[in-house]
């Protein structure tokens, strides 16, 4: 946070910057906080520029300039969403910043943080992720100003994106940087995108202008879906609709393929999902030694967000619900990962040792859908080839396991832990 504390832990530089425009906490609850230690276990020094100032290039050198990269996040919300009501009001608090208050980060915070970056140290790639980033990977249509907008990776002149939980792709990126390879060269990563000049010629491409031509076409590791260009989208709301229908049936990792799109006269290139982590790599990922309390150099100030989830547990990612309105299952993806029970347990003893003002109340066992904890497809050849956008709509699929006798179970070990007296599901 600091060239104090640079100095303090005997560092000349960073290997890694990052940017985000939340205040740091320290607690697997915020992303910043998982990407930082996550670095760090991996043996990188990691700075973290925390809401900084945007109106010139200067509060972004403050930690000097990072050895590999910046990584440039809006938060843990899309900054349009944080900073303006449904009807597009200026919100006047922000629950991610000391004392609640707002305006504490730009409109489209990942843009103008990477184009900050960018003055700051020319030379230096940046690489952006977090929700904002996510959700905008093509072109998209921008409620707020009523207009196609391209993807933000052109928009915002960065090297790459890594959409999703993207740990296991941030750390590949990470070292391979580390071993001086080139961003625009890691074209073989998951849940990444970048920029292209065009489809290599080995490549054999699908139409994604027709859904049916695009659902009945071939697959293969060398397969890219070709979804109309963003001047196409832009243009005619058809094939605009058209687009997200495919972006949306390429989202199971296990079958889904490469998507490409035009922007002028570059190809927009999408790799597949990251495979979901396996129940040991989330459990590594939560295990962290996460302070569980935001950064001292904010004082007593209070910081709404984290009131809320200090005494909270996440013990899922991702959501089979396929939601049109929500964002869950675009961004986690629709395939459960799981926390093992013991992890779970282990967190709550932290809880319970470690954070200060707790009173023996779990105040939520969850995440963003806290009742599928271990539910899922019950054949893995059949999830393996499903294309369906929802394992709940419009009617159960069969194949859904539904069973909630291991999640009862975990709920009974939660509140038989010593020292906890109450456990609520949020």
């Amino acid at each position: 946070m600091s060239k104090a504390e640079m100095d303090r832990l005997g560092w000349d530089e960073c290997d890694i910057v990052l940017v985000t425009g939340d205040a740091y906490v320290d607690h697997p609850s915020f992303g910043m906080a998982i990407v930082g230690r996550l670095l760090e276990a991996q043996g990188f020094r990691v700075g973290i520029i925390a809401q900084p100032d945007w109106s010139g290039p200067e509060p972004f050198r403050a930690l000097g300039r990072p050895r590999l990269f910046f990584g440039v996040t809006a938060g843990n919300m899309d900054s349009m969403v944080n900073r303006y009501t449904s009807d597009r009001r200026l919100r006047h608090d922000d629950s991610y910043t000391p004392g609640g208050e707002g305006g504490k980060r730009p409109d489209r915070a990942v843009i103008v943080y990477a184009q900050r970056c960018r003055e700051a140290f020319k030379d230096v790639p940046v690489i952006l992720g977090g929700i904002e980033a996510s959700l905008r990977r093509i072109a998209h249509f921008d409620i707020w100003s009523e207009k196609l907008r391209r993807s933000v990776l052109l928009d915002a002149k960065a090297d790459l994106l890594l959409f999703g939980n993207a740990e296991r792709a941030l750390v590949e990126v990470a070292h391979r940087m580390d071993a001086g390879e080139a961003p625009k060269s890691m074209t073989d990563i998951r849940g990444t995108v970048q920029v292209r000049g065009a489809v290599p010629e080995d490549w054999i491409i699908a139409d994604g202008s027709d859904i049916g031509q695009a659902a009945r076409s071939a697959t293969g590791d060398k397969v890219v879906v070709r979804l109309p260009s963003y001047e196409q989208v832009r243009d005619d709301p058809v094939l605009y609709a058209q687009a997200s229908r495919v972006l949306h049936q390429e989202s199971n990792p296990l079958n889904a393929r490469a998507l490409v799109q035009r922007h002028g006269d570059r190809e927009l290139w999408v790799a597949p999902p990251p495979i979901p982590l396996a129940t040991a790599e989330l459990d590594g990922v939560y295990d962290l030694p996460y302070a569980r309390a935001p950064h001292p150099s904010y004082g007593g100030a209070k910081i709404p967000a984290w009131e809320m989830i200090r005494f909270s547990i996440n013990i899922v990612r991702g959501c089979f619900g396929g939601c049109s309105f929500c964002s869950i299952t675009e961004h986690e993806g629709r395939i459960i990962q799981n926390r093992s029970q013991a992890s779970i347990l282990r967190e709550i003893g932290e809880i319970r040792d470690k954070t200060p003002g707790f009173t023996g109340t779990i105040s939520d066992l969850g995440g963003p859908t806290a009742n599928m904890w271990r539910l899922g497809c019950r054949d893995p050849q059949t999830q393996a080839v499903c294309r369906r956008l929802s394992c709940v709509y419009p009617d159960v699929c069969t194949m859904l396991g539904t069973d909630h006798d291991p999640l009862i179970g975990l709920y009974r070990a939660a509140r038989a832990v010593p020292g906890v007296a109450r456990v609520a599901i949020g």
